[in-house]
């Protein structure tokens, strides 16, 4: 029974002496009875030293790797004890100080402790440390206020980890500045149904965590002299192809009886109304299986296999100018034009992606945003009786993940011109 109780006692002493020095009225730490690690270095030191009291035919050889297998063993305990230490300090914010003795200390104790206490097998030591923690578990759901085992290992590496930046949750100065809309669909609350309206999905067009850098994206826009309303809004999904259907949703509505959903596009919407309606896009139909949906969903004019976007822009020019030539825009043609980018499309033209440096990436992402958003300015400048719409489709969720990192997560632009 010693043999168990002994190393229970020396580990509860290791853990228990550093919560009572640091002990305050009022405070509120869980800590458990006995650590975990603790237990194990205490059992596998006694192996180790009744493995060497009983080596008389050893060789020296043996003899000295298991003293100092009993050194190392001592080193990890002190190292665990500090690592203990230093998690309750840091939950206070003190300094280590005169306290560094305890582990020491308590250390020292233990081993003492466990000099003359004989040894469990090893796949007993191993036993013991699954039904601990097993115990400690079940117990844990009963009784989460006092844990049984501490892990003081687990619970430093988790402190001392490098923390990423939260992704997901907008600051609220950010939140202060910029009208935030907690949905995907933004683009039926914006349409001007008295003239000629123009969506741009830009490829890839996040907000960056570096505000500074999305204030020079704005800036690229407001070249454009025009009115101009800027807000986010969140994606629920990060694809090119759920942003363009969603984003074009008009209503949704339910079948009461078969309980079948149906769907309202608003390129429908706006074909009933009288408008032409038309989609560009500078790539392959099956790309992302637009040729299996961009038709049904409405649009009757679809351009895409162009080379670049600077066909699509000369076309879409033309189109809005043709309609503009027709009268008065509340009675004569009206156009609805839905354009999705791919100058920013990842990976990035003419660039391997498994090869590209994060150097190479600062100046070529900005640089196709640019290009981007300076095209949209000069249509809106061109074209000021025609509202744009303009909003990323995600995030940079094809780039490097140390890129992706420094984007909000799920959340996307939105800018409304003229």
């Amino acid at each position: 029974m010693k043999r168990l109780l002994y190393p229970l006692i020396a580990s509860a002493l290791i853990t228990i002496a550093p919560f009572l020095i640091t002990f305050e009225n009022g405070q509120d730490i869980v800590r458990g009875l006995f650590g975990y690690s603790e237990l194990a270095l205490l059992l596998i030191f006694v192996w180790v030293r009744t493995s060497l009291d009983a080596s008389t035919s050893l060789s020296m050889t043996k003899k000295v790797l298991r003293i100092v297998a009993l050194v190392l063993i001592i080193a990890v305990m002190l190292v665990v004890a500090f690592m203990d230490l230093s998690n309750l300090l840091a939950i206070k914010g003190w300094d280590m100080e005169w306290r560094a003795v305890v582990p020491i200390a308590t250390c020292g104790l233990a081993v003492a402790m466990m000099w003359k206490i004989p040894a469990f097998s090893f796949p007993t030591i191993n036993l013991i440390m699954f039904v601990s923690l097993v115990f400690h578990l079940a117990a844990y759901n009963y009784y989460p206020a006092q844990p049984v085992a501490q892990f003081p290992v687990v619970e430093y590496l988790a402190r001392t980890a490098p923390k990423s930046v939260e992704r997901k949750v907008l600051p609220e100065e950010f939140k202060a500045k910029y009208e935030v809309v907690d949905t995907a669909i933004v683009t039926p609350g914006f349409l001007d149904t008295t003239r000629s309206n123009v969506l741009v999905l830009v490829e890839s067009w996040g907000i960056p965590l570096d505000h500074q850098a999305f204030e020079s994206e704005l800036s690229l826009l407001r070249a454009a002299n025009a009115p101009m309303k800027v807000g986010v809004h969140s994606r629920m999904y990060s694809r090119t192809r759920t942003a363009e259907r969603e984003d074009l949703v008009y209503s949704l509505a339910r079948d009461s009886v078969t309980r079948r959903r149906d769907t309202t596009f608003t390129p429908n919407v706006l074909s009933g109304l009288g408008y032409e309606t038309y989609f560009f896009f500078a790539g392959d139909s099956t790309v992302q299986w637009r040729h299996k949906y961009i038709r049904n969903i409405g649009f009757e004019n679809v351009h895409w296999g162009l080379d670049s976007d600077a066909d699509a822009v000369r076309i879409m020019d033309s189109v809005l100018t043709a309609a503009a030539a027709g009268g008065d825009s509340a009675q004569g043609r009206k156009v609805f034009v839905a354009w999705t980018t791919s100058e920013s499309k990842f990976p990035l033209k003419g660039e391997d992606p498994y090869r590209i440096s994060m150097k190479d990436l600062e100046e070529l992402y900005p640089a196709a945003i640019e290009k981007t958003l300076k095209r949209v300015a000069d249509l809106a400048r061109k074209h000021p009786d025609v509202r744009f719409i303009v909003q990323g489709d995600h995030e940079p969720i094809l780039s490097p993940l140390p890129f992706q990192e420094r984007f909000y997560k799920r959340w996307t632009p939105y800018v409304v011109l003229n």
